[in-house]
């Protein structure tokens, strides 16, 4: 992923009740959810959800797709990703890190 990329998923989930969408659509998986069904999850009013949807989509975290009368959302994982190895490739000065822990490797050298 690119900074450019990164800064604006970034900033498109500095905001609650985006980063509440974000982590509802990826609680929800592939099959997605309506806008609809979005909005009275997370009690978030049809038009501020609206923006709220906008401003993920364009920061490339959503997908979108046309189910009969519903636009169906989901959480565009790779993208999610992207930004997850965005955020950690230099993780411990490009020594692997433990897969199941918070901390870097034994032979990870932390900063004084």
């Amino acid at each position: 992923m690119e900074t450019k990329a990164a800064l604006a998923a970034l900033a498109a989930l500095a905001q609650e009740s985006r980063l509440a969408v974000f982590r509802l659509l990826v609680q929800a998986g592939p099959a997605g959810l309506a806008a609809s069904r979005i909005a009275a999850l997370l009690d978030i009013a049809p038009s501020s959800l609206s923006f709220h949807l906008k401003e993920l989509s364009h920061a490339g975290l959503l997908g979108a797709k046309q189910d009969g009368r519903f636009v169906i959302y989901s959480a565009n994982v790779a993208a999610m990703n992207g930004l997850v190895g965005f955020l950690t490739e230099n993780c411990c000065g490009g020594v692997p890190c433990g897969v199941a822990t918070d901390v870097c490797a034994p032979d990870c050298k932390q900063p004084d």
